[in-house]
């Protein structure tokens, strides 16, 4: 398997590729919604909310609190998750700034 020879990129191109991530996977997208809905730490079974097998469900969690997008802290026998407001509020930044990229009006490309 090739390397992604993400060196050779500028930090900013190497970290919206990791915060667009995120995105590529519906199951991380419901997560993030369903987080988003209960406006606190989320402390029930994320798997009957979701729909997906615990072990699915865990290795979003693992992949959205790797990025820094959610936080985790353990609360007696499970585990309490929230958005990293900090953090969401950072990569809203760095990806409006990519999104909002717009083609001068008189271009005739193609």
């Amino acid at each position: 398997m090739g390397l992604a020879k993400t060196e050779i990129f500028t930090d900013k191109q190497n970290q919206i590729a990791v915060f667009a991530k995120v995105f590529g996977h519906p199951a991380r997208v419901a997560i993030l919604q369903h987080l988003f809905k209960t406006d606190s730490c989320f402390c029930g079974n994320l798997v009957d909310e979701i729909g997906l097998a615990q072990p699915t469900v865990s290795q979003h969690l693992k992949e959205l609190k790797y990025l820094g997008l959610i936080k985790g802290n353990v609360e007696g026998t499970s585990v309490c998750y929230c958005i990293d407001k900090e953090n969401w509020t950072a990569m809203k930044e760095v990806m409006s700034d990519f999104l909002n990229q717009d083609l001068p009006p008189d271009d005739d490309c193609c």
